[in-house]
């Protein structure tokens, strides 16, 4: 271009850093070369309507177009129902789900729900999914002994049992569709704990069931096989929902937690069972080892028609004791993507050496991709400032060429005190603060784009604990964030409210 010509647009990647390439000629004939690196900034910084310390804003997320839901599950109001309440704080860790809408670049509160029949305890809120104009909300602890859909609400014979709440918008205007239970609702079960919904179809996970059946549709009245797992999926003809299958791992075993990762896309199923102990790795290995407990595996399921299959039994090329893959699911097409956040290995970036076992609790991911019915690992990631128990891999997101990988567990974080994109990875005086690291894939091969920090980061707030994508955006939860603010873009340097929680969102 002549100069102060503009080029014609530039495609920039789905989410950014997008590198272009400047040449520039002098009059006298000489070149020299640029490369502009467009970053991912941050749009907006979102809290609660209703603001209070431990409610832990954030810790779950659900993204499909303009629309964010964001689960809350230890809010404390006694509100039920859509748009009730807030100020309440008679049920502690009850839980609510805030929705958000996005114009332009402009994002505004739409709804705050709660459950039909809000209880103490019921932890509303820990698992959320969006797909259009329905959201599933989970509520693991949720106590009545109802079975299927639209059962007694009121009951409280099944203490933690669990329960999934399905929400539809009409409009702008939010009310609720279904309340749903397991088939064999039993106490301590947590159905809801995790959750997928695309279309007209709902997975749930309850990983804590205890029956002995393997496969799909075994026999649920079992009750032998404490904390085997399982997994539901429900499927709505009009406005009715129903369950379609009950689906157990084929190697179902005690302590294996099946259900605690749950993806779905289309006719695909993946279930995650983080406390699975085989010693195989890869693909279709030997289930029936028992020498590395919480090794973790994941399970992969399709469905033609009505009917439900098992397609391949996943494991990790560096399978270790507990390394607990599978906790962490994403699914875009025919890549897989999961997390193992106890994974021990001192590599950094992508495909590192995974035989070094010096640094626990590092975390990993790893990349699995479909040809046919035929899966295979594309890839083997880590931070790329990888360090004992960051629990890199505790969340992941992935669409398309992008995957983002958090590292915000509970139980410990990244701790740099960074802020904002591509700050210093090197720095360890935030204990737990969490980040979140951005990878592209060209041509089959995978490379990290960005590190990305909270805006305000502290220590202990758990920034990556969760993720989610859709179009051009990322968004990251903070769970244990403290500030004060209320709403969008308010202040971040107060931090009154410990463990209040947070969501960031970058485009």
């Amino acid at each position: 271009m002549a100069s102060g010509s503009p080029s014609a647009a530039l495609a920039l990647n789905l989410l950014g850093p997008t590198a272009i390439d400047v040449s520039v000629r002098e009059a006298s004939g000489a070149t020299t070369s640029y490369a502009v690196v467009v970053p991912p900034v941050q749009e907006a910084f979102i809290k609660a309507s209703n603001t209070r310390q431990e409610s832990h804003f954030g810790y779950r997320l659900a993204f499909d177009g303009d629309t964010l839901a964001v689960g809350a599950y230890e809010e404390s109001s006694g509100a039920t129902g859509i748009n009730g309440d807030q100020d309440n704080t008679s049920q502690p860790n009850a839980g609510a789900v805030y929705i958000f809408i996005r114009d332009g670049t402009n994002w505004a509160q739409q709804a705050y729900l709660k459950a039909s029949n809000a209880r103490a305890n019921a932890e509303f809120g820990v698992a959320v999914a969006l797909s259009g104009d329905t959201l599933a909300v989970g509520s693991d602890n949720e106590s009545s002994s109802a079975t299927g859909v639209g059962g007694n609400q009121a009951n409280t014979g099944a203490d933690k049992s669990g329960a999934v709440y399905i929400f539809t918008r009409s409009g702008t205007t939010w009310s609720q569709q279904a309340y749903i239970k397991a088939s064999n609702t039993r106490a301590d079960a947590y159905f809801g704990e995790k959750l997928a919904l695309a279309g007209n179809t709902l997975a749930v996970g309850s990983d804590s069931e205890t029956s002995n059946a393997s496969g799909i549709n075994g026999n649920q009245a079992d009750t032998s096989t404490k904390n085997a797992g399982a997994a539901y999926v429900f499927v709505r003809t009009g406005a009715t929902w129903s369950q379609q299958a009950y689906i157990k791992a084929s190697n179902a075993r005690a302590e294996a937690f099946f259900g605690d990762g749950i993806a779905l896309e289309g006719t695909t199923l993946v279930v995650g069972s983080s406390g699975e102990s085989s010693r195989a790795t890869g693909i279709g290995g030997n289930q029936a080892d028992a020498s590395f407990p919480f090794s973790g595996a994941a399970y992969v399921f399709t469905r033609s028609g009505v009917t439900w299959s098992q397609q391949a039994y996943v494991k990790a090329s560096d399978a270790r004791t507990l390394a607990k893959f599978g906790q962490a699911l994403s699914l875009s097409g025919d890549t897989l993507a999961v997390g193992a956040f106890g994974e021990p290995s001192r590599a950094t970036g992508v495909n590192g050496n995974q035989n070094d076992t010096s640094a626990q609790n590092a975390g990993a991911a790893y990349v699995f991709t479909r040809d046919g019915t035929t899966w295979a690992q594309q890839a083997y990631i880590k931070a790329s400032n990888t360090r004992a128990n960051a629990f890199f891999g505790s969340a992941v997101a992935v669409l398309g060429e992008t995957l983002v990988v958090g590292s915000g567990a509970d139980l410990g974080s990244e701790s740099s005190n960074a802020t904002g994109i591509n700050g210093n990875e090197a720095d360890t005086s935030a204990r737990a603060a969490g980040a979140a690291y951005l990878f592209t894939r060209r041509t089959n091969t995978w490379s990290q784009q960005a590190y990305i920090k909270a805006s305000n980061t502290r220590p202990d707030v758990l920034f990556g604990c969760a993720l989610a994508l859709s179009n051009d955006t990322l968004v990251i939860g903070a769970a244990h964030e403290a500030s004060g603010a209320k709403g969008i873009n308010g202040t971040q340097a107060d931090a009154s409210q410990p463990f209040a929680g947070a969501v960031y969102v970058f485009r």
